[in-house]
C-alpha cells in the first residue's frame, strides 16, 4: 500500500505542476484573468486584477490522473477486497471523483462567465444552488442503487443515531454548505490550496485506519494535486484556482466524509472552511439586525486578518496550523467510532 501511497503523490505533484507552464500562458493568452470585486478588498486590485484565474484545472487534472494511477496499483495488488467488495469500492472512489468533477465544472461555468464578462459575477446565486442541488441528489442516488442506503451517524465514544430519511436532507444541506465554504477559502494566496492539503493528508491517515484503500487515494491524490499547484499558487501568485478549483476541492471535502460515513469526523477536520462561512453568515445576520452595523472588519474572516496587518504569508501559515490541529483530533477520534 506505501509504494500505491507513494505513486499517487508523485503522480498529482508532477502533473499538476507540470501542467503549469502550459494551462498558465494559455489563459494569459485567452486573457482569463481575475477580476476584483468592487466591495473586496481594496488592496487586492493592485497586485491580483489580471492574474490568471481557473487554475484549477491543473490539480483537477493531475488529481484524476494520480488517482486512475492509485487505482490502477490497487487492482494489480488485490487491495479492493473481494469481487463484490471490489465492486463497492470502485463505485464509492468513481462516485466521490465523479461528483467532485461536477462540482468543479459549475465552478468553471462561472469562472468561464466572469471572465467572459470581465466582472467578478458570474452564474447567480440560485443557478449554483440548483446546479450543486442536483450533483448532490445524484451522488445520492448512486450511492443508494449501490446498496448503501446507511443513514445512521456515528459520534466517536458516545454512540450512533439513525437519521433515517431526514439523513439526505441534513447530509445533502451539509454538503452545500462545506463545498461553498471551501470556496469562501480561497481568498487569499496559498489559503485554500493549503488548508485542502492538511485536511486531506488528515482524511488520507482517517480513510487508512478505516480500510478504505480507494478513499486513501483519493485524499492523497487530491493533497499532491494541491502541493503541485501550490508551487504556481503561493504567494505572490501566479495563477489563482478560480470557481472551478474551490469548487472541486469543496467537492473532495465533503463527499470523501459523507462516502466513509464518518460526518462528525469531516464536521471537525473542516473547522477552518466552516468558520469561514460563518463568519460570512454571521456578518450578514448581524448587518440586517443592526442596520449597517459590523462585527467583524470583513468577512470571509481572513480578510479581517488582511485589515489588521497580518500578511497573506503568516495567514496562510496560521489557518493551515490550525487544519492541522483540527484534523489532528479528527484522526485521534478514529478509534471511537
Amino acid at each position: 500500500m506505501l509504494l500505491t501511497i507513494i505513486s499517487t503523490a508523485f503522480t498529482a505533484v508532477v502533473v499538476s505542476f507540470v501542467l503549469g507552464f502550459l494551462i498558465i500562458p494559455w489563459l494569459r493568452k485567452l486573457k482569463f484573468g481575475q477580476t476584483i470585486l468592487d466591495i473586496g478588498p481594496i488592496w487586492h486590485k493592485k497586485d491580483k486584477q489580471g492574474t490568471p484565474t481557473m487554475g484549477g484545472m491543473m490539480f483537477m487534472l493531475g488529481t484524476v490522473a494520480a488517482v486512475t494511477v492509485g487505482v490502477i496499483l490497487l487492482i494489480y495488488n488485490g487491495l479492493l477486497g473481494t469481487d463484490e467488495l471490489a465492486k463497492k469500492d470502485m463505485t464509492g472512489i468513481i462516485t466521490v471523483a465523479a461528483g467532485a468533477f461536477f462540482f468543479g465544472f459549475i465552478g468553471f461555468l462561472d469562472d468561464f462567465i466572469k471572465v467572459k464578462k470581465k466582472q467578478n459575477e458570474g452564474l447567480t446565486a440560485m443557478q449554483k444552488i440548483v446546479l450543486q442541488v442536483l450533483v448532490i441528489a445524484a451522488f445520492f442516488t448512486v450511492k443508494i442503487l449501490s446498496g448503501d442506503t446507511n443513514t445512521i451517524i456515528k459520534f466517536p465514544f458516545i454512540g450512533e443515531l439513525d437519521l433515517w430519511y431526514f439523513y439526505y436532507i441534513i447530509m445533502g444541506l451539509g454538503i452545500l454548505y462545506i463545498v461553498n465554504a471551501v470556496n469562501l477559502t480561497d481568498g487569499i494566496d496559498g489559503l485554500c490550496s493549503s488548508v485542502t492539503f492538511v485536511y486531506c493528508i488528515a482524511f488520507a491517515i482517517i480513510s487508512s485506519m478505516l480500510g478504505y484503500a480507494g478513499y486513501t487515494v483519493i485524499a492523497v491524490a487530491t493533497a499532491g494535486g494541491c502541493l503541485g499547484f501550490l508551487i504556481w499558487n503561493w504567494h505572490p501568485a501566479k495563477v489563482f484556482m478560480g470557481d472551478t478549483g474551490s469548487m472541486f476541492l469543496g467537492g473532495i471535502v465533503a463527499l470523501l466524509g459523507i462516502a466513509m460515513h464518518v460526518e462528525v469526523l469531516m464536521v471537525i477536520a473542516a473547522a477552518v472552511y466552516i468558520w469561514e462561512a460563518l463568519s460570512v453568515l454571521i456578518q450578514m445576520t448581524y448587518f440586517k439586525i443592526t442596520h449597517g452595523k459590523r462585527l467583524f472588519k470583513m468577512t470571509p474572516i481572513h480578510h479581517s486578518f488582511e485589515i489588521r496587518g497580518w500578511k497573506e504569508v503568516k495567514i496562510v501559515i496560521v489557518f493551515s496550523l490550525i487544519g492541522a490541529a483540527a484534523g489532528t483530533v479528527s484522526v485521534l477520534l478514529v478509534n471511537g467510532l
